[in-house]
């Protein structure tokens, strides 16, 4: 699975999403972004193991202390995506537009309603 694969799959996850959220507002400890989850420690490190494969998450070690931080460049990667896909859908929808528009001026030219 690519990187960008991974960091779909990785974002599918409420529990995940909710987890880059709070990653947003910069470094925390692993003990303290787990705190407010219903779950074990245990749990909350499977989910931020999966951001770690995504790249998602960068984790920095002092002493026994974990700490995590996002990097956001592989959701910066998907906007873009999105941001191509939504200009080729502009572009069809807008050539689909001018179609029906000139079908629309070509039946009022010749008497007709159009969508009869």
């Amino acid at each position: 699975m690519d990187t960008f694969d991974q960091t779909l799959a990785a974002l599918a996850d409420p529990t995940r999403r909710a987890i880059v959220q709070r990653l947003g507002g910069g470094e925390i400890r692993v003990t303290d972004l787990a705190k407010p989850y219903a779950m074990s420690l245990n749990a909350v490190s499977k989910h931020i193991r999966v951001l770690e494969n995504a790249r998602l998450v960068r984790r920095r070690r002092a002493g026994r202390e974990h700490f995590l931080s996002l990097d956001p460049q592989p959701i910066e990667a998907i906007g873009v995506w999105i941001a191509e896909q939504k200009a080729v859908w502009a572009a069809r929808l807008q050539s689909l537009d001018a179609l029906l528009q000139a079908e629309d001026a070509d039946a009022i030219n010749h008497g007709k309603t159009g969508h009869d």
